[in-house]
């Protein structure tokens, strides 16, 4: 491995600090990535290895344990083969985090505790002290029989499953002990365990919990997609601003739970009229929850209302006003959060632990000011931002979120053309990416600047796929990560897996201001797989959206070439020529990020075809 990327390493924890598979114990079987795939193997033999090896909690298990408790009537030659196949097999279900999430060695199989959250491990985990609301979100993981389904593989097996399921139901026997220990009259129990609804006295707690409003699955996706709209009821600048700042601060407290994809379906640009999701755009998006942020106020006081439907058919689920004059906006975010999540999923909170971001001087107040400035994309206005950012940034040096915004914003001002587009520009943009991921690890959107940087300007492309791993694991609703990503793809040689990303931010921002620039990693993608056609469709419309962006002209120069017309890119090439004067396909070669020989020169030749000059 690089110096870069063991630098990284250096910063931050390994991959396997955070969960990255989540396995359901209890009911039927389940194993899903924070991706939402579904690695779980097929046959009930390697399942019962993969409980087995849940349940030994990190532990070592050797292989002479596995064959006793899975093939005791086999000859000893044939146990092992099977237990070699049922091994691979689960090798094979776990795919490319195989190696992070299991060890098979010659004598013994280990499975990486850190790696997987496993419900059952977490509910032997739990204080039986714990608060109600703990209790109650544990009974909802602990649903279902343990291992359901998994009976009659064997004897031995059978064995060692009912004395596990005694185990485990004697331990969590005890948080319900300790709630009835408060329950005084029968009115309380009713209102307890079954919400004064006692219509079926033979419902369970976990029954109960089970009762509340659940989206259908669409389209066949694994993970859950909630939106989050926003709407300022007043009309003023202060509202709007406000009510977007709020709505980009939900939208990255949501998604650091992983375990959801979070859609931003707000836009600074949309008029109030129009700036509340309809039905049909529910439908478009294809979302299972929405939440939706109103503002309001008169200027002395304002008042926000929050709301978590069920998306097509908004069927409410929770709701809640704030009064800033009383409570302020301190840990507000949060605790909307925690109530949402907590509706989508219980688990969540046992899986990630607590993570509440630090506003140590109040720079979250600059941070809101600046980010509906940034998102206007108007010249005065993101200088303003940048303005705003650097004061937050002297306040609290070592704010990692606000250093992530100010490589952000130096980013974009390249790619607009208010800033010279030289590597000394780039060098600035990373090393404030770098700054944020020193104060923060765990710091998404600073991974995939820095990761864009490693690909762009040091053309290494290992650190930047570790570090956009890394950046998607911690926050797979990132959708400005998602794009960054697709321009790496394609200097690597791999333009169908850059455009699934590229459509996948498209589906988590579709009203993303700056939309019109990732159509510049759309236009290297349509280039680099030979769809010349629609590299030029789409080239135009990036080079209008970014007249100043250099890099915006290059794929639509060389699509143009490859297609023969070469008086339609003249123009193109004299405002790249405006703007670079020194450009030539000699020092193209030497400059720009592609891996792979035959891609350079494949785009030279369509550069040279369209009147680019040699050197």
């Amino acid at each position: 491995m690089n110096k870069t990327n063991d630098g990284l390493r250096e910063l931050g924890q390994s991959l396997t600090d955070r969960p990255i598979v989540r396995i359901q114990l209890f009911g039927p079987m389940r194993a899903t990535t924070c991706f939402g795939d579904d690695v779980l193997p097929r046959s009930k033999k390697a399942r019962a290895i993969l409980g087995y090896l849940c349940l030994a909690a990190g532990g070592t298990v050797s292989r002479a344990r596995l064959v006793a408790l899975l093939w005791d009537r086999l000859p000893a030659a044939a146990a092992l083969t099977n237990l070699r196949q049922a091994l691979c097999e689960m090798s094979s279900a776990f795919g490319a985090f195989a190696q992070e999430l299991i060890s098979i060695k010659r004598d013994h199989v280990t499975l990486t505790a850190g790696a997987c959250w496993v419900d059952a491990l977490a509910a032997l985990a739990t204080d039986p002290k714990a608060t109600s609301l703990a209790q109650d979100g544990l009974s909802a993981l602990c649903a279902g029989e343990l291992l359901s389904g998994l009976d009659g593989i064997s004897a031995v097996f059978d064995r060692w499953l009912l004395a596990e399921r005694a185990r485990i139901i004697a331990r969590l026997d005890l948080p319900l002990g300790h709630q009835l220990e408060h329950i005084r009259t029968p009115a309380e129990a009713k209102e307890t365990f079954f919400g004064g609804d006692t219509s079926n006295l033979q419902l369970t707690l976990a029954d109960f919990l089970r009762r509340r409003p659940k989206p259908s699955r669409k389209s066949g996706r694994d993970r859950l997609r909630v939106g989050v709209s926003s709407f300022a009821e007043s009309g003023s600048d202060a509202n709007e601003n406000l009510t977007f700042a709020l709505g980009q601060e939900l939208i990255a407290t949501l998604a650091r739970s992983r375990w959801f994809d979070v859609v931003a379906a707000i836009s600074i640009t949309s008029p109030p009229s129009t700036s509340i999701i309809g039905e049909h755009q529910i439908r478009r998006m294809d979302l299972d929850y929405l939440v939706d942020w109103t503002v309001s106020g008169d200027g002395q006081c304002t008042e926000i209302n929050v709301r978590f439907d069920l998306g097509e058919n908004a069927r409410p689920v929770w709701s809640k006003r704030f009064d800033l004059a009383r409570g302020g906006l301190r840990g507000l975010n949060d605790l909307v959060a925690a109530n949402i999540i907590g509706h989508i999923d219980p688990a969540i909170p046992y899986i990630e632990g607590e993570r509440k971001s630090h506003d140590r001087y109040g720079t979250a107040g600059f941070l809101r000011r600046a980010i509906p400035l940034m998102f206007s994309m108007e010249r005065e206005k993101y200088g303003q931002a940048g303005q705003l950012i650097n004061r937050a940034l002297e306040i609290d040096p070592d704010n990692s979120d606000v250093a992530a915004w100010a490589a952000r914003w130096r980013h974009f001002r390249i790619c607009q053309g208010w800033a010279q587009h030289t590597m000394q520009e780039f060098a600035t943009v990373g090393g404030y990416a770098l700054r944020a991921i020193k104060s923060n690890p765990d710091n998404a959107e600073a991974l995939g600047i820095y990761a864009h940087y490693c690909a762009f300007t040091n053309k290494d492309f290992n650190a930047a796929l570790y570090c956009f791993d890394r950046a998607l694991r911690l926050n797979p609703s990132q959708a400005f990560v998602w794009g960054l990503s697709g321009s790496t793809y394609c200097y690597i040689g791999e333009p169908l897996t850059a455009l699934q990303r590229l459509d996948h931010y498209r589906e988590l921002a579709p009203f993303d201001p700056f939309f019109s620039w990732f159509e510049v990693p759309y236009t290297i993608a349509y280039m680099f797989k030979g769809d010349y056609e629609r590299a030029v469709t789409v080239g135009r419309r990036a080079v209008k959206g970014f007249p100043g962006f250099v890099n915006a002209y290059k794929p639509l120069i060389a699509a143009l070439g490859h297609l023969g017309r070469r008086d339609e890119a003249r123009p193109y090439v004299d405002r790249l020529l405006r703007l670079e004067p020194n450009f030539t396909i000699e020092n193209f070669a030497e400059v720009y990020p592609i891996k792979k020989a035959s891609d350079r020169k494949r785009y030279m030749e369509g550069l040279r075809l369209a009147g680019i000059r040699e050197r």
